[in-house]
């Protein structure tokens, strides 16, 4: 997928260069989230971790509706494929780190690449609605393949991820395994948006029929995306098995698509971190205040994107650091 010359100068949503502002911001969550299971309690370094999976999902998912312009709320279809791959390899063939991670982004690229031929051939509303086909009809397989994913009671005992032959069970140290491959996902699809293969998906989502017209093949190029999408969802999948050592139906179904593509409006279409952002926002009101406003958990997400919606436009990443006017762009 060579470029043409024609597109050699930057778009104006191409990324910049991050002032060092925003480099020391990055800088310092790093280091944060790094240490916090020197100073936080088991169940808050869990819920921290879980926010990194889910944020890897949501990034995922930001680079195919922010950057590319195809909003799927069939995306989750790859997420779950990659932990029900990575937790049926762990229980059959071996637990050893990073091997089901690798099986898991695999899982989902391939799944992708199966059924991502046909979406990218759909615009708009028609795009929108056979990905959540795509993700119905996953989620059916998922529930109906009793021998291999459990069924409608999921894939549970799935064996603990090892390292050296150690397993890890404490907490801390499976939030910086995590954290670990969180940083190895998170930096690929960086590297694809900072790409001027990601210069040539921004002028797809801007305009694609100019795009096309001066000789780029933009269905190649969405497919293209929609597979690194996909594979890094599964990879986030495989965070998924190893951090709850348990994968249901669920995970793979319409409410976790819709709660990802919520993030990403929550957190800026066009900005990975700030999606990343709006999935910790997300797993925060559902985990730790949902439990104990009696199931009005929904609601407060509801009143959450309603906000963000009408006093931040362009989400969480609107606000920028270190920059002018632009918000809303990585």
């Amino acid at each position: 997928m060579s470029a043409p010359a024609d597109i050699a100068a930057p778009a104006e949503g191409e990324p910049r260069k991050p002032p060092p502002v925003r480099v020391l911001v990055s800088v310092l969550a790093a280091v944060l989230l790094a240490a916090a299971p020197l100073f936080l309690a088991p169940y808050a370094i869990s819920t921290l971790t879980r926010m990194l999976v889910f944020g890897l999902l949501a990034a995922s998912l930001a680079l195919l509706v922010g950057v590319s312009g195809l909003p799927s709320l069939g995306h989750a279809a790859y997420f779950g494929a990659g932990a029900y791959a990575a937790g049926w390899f762990a229980q059959n063939v071996s637990a050893q780190a990073p091997l089901s991670l690798l099986v898991a982004a695999f899982t989902g690229g391939f799944v992708a690449a199966a059924t991502g031929w046909i979406a990218v051939r759909a615009r708009g509303v028609f795009f929108l609605m056979l990905t959540l086909a795509i993700g119905e009809i996953v989620h059916q397989v998922a529930d109906s393949w009793e021998s291999v994913t459990g069924g409608s009671n999921g894939l549970y005992g799935i064996p603990a991820t090892e390292v050296g032959g150690a397993a890890i069970t404490n907490v801390g140290v499976l939030h910086w395994y995590v954290l670990a491959a969180f940083g190895g996902g998170f930096a690929v699809l960086w590297a694809v948006k900072a790409s001027p293969f990601g210069a040539a998906l921004r002028g797809i989502h801007d305009n694609e029929p100019r795009m096309r017209s001066i000789g780029y093949p933009t269905s190649l190029y969405k497919y293209a995306v929609f597979v690194v999408a996909g594979t890094v969802a599964g990879l986030a999948g495989g965070l998924l098995a190893a951090q709850q050592r348990l994968v249901t139906p669920a995970d793979l179904g319409f409410t976790t698509a819709a709660l990802a593509l919520l993030a990403v409006i929550i957190g800026g279409a066009r900005s990975l971190w700030g999606a990343c952002l709006g999935a910790a926002l997300v797993i925060f009101v559902r985990d730790s205040i949902g439990p104990s406003l009696d199931g009005h958990g929904p609601l407060l997400l509801g009143v959450v994107f309603i906000l963000v919606v009408y006093l931040m436009p362009n989400g969480v990443a609107g606000i920028r650091i270190g920059r002018g006017k632009g918000g809303g762009k990585p």
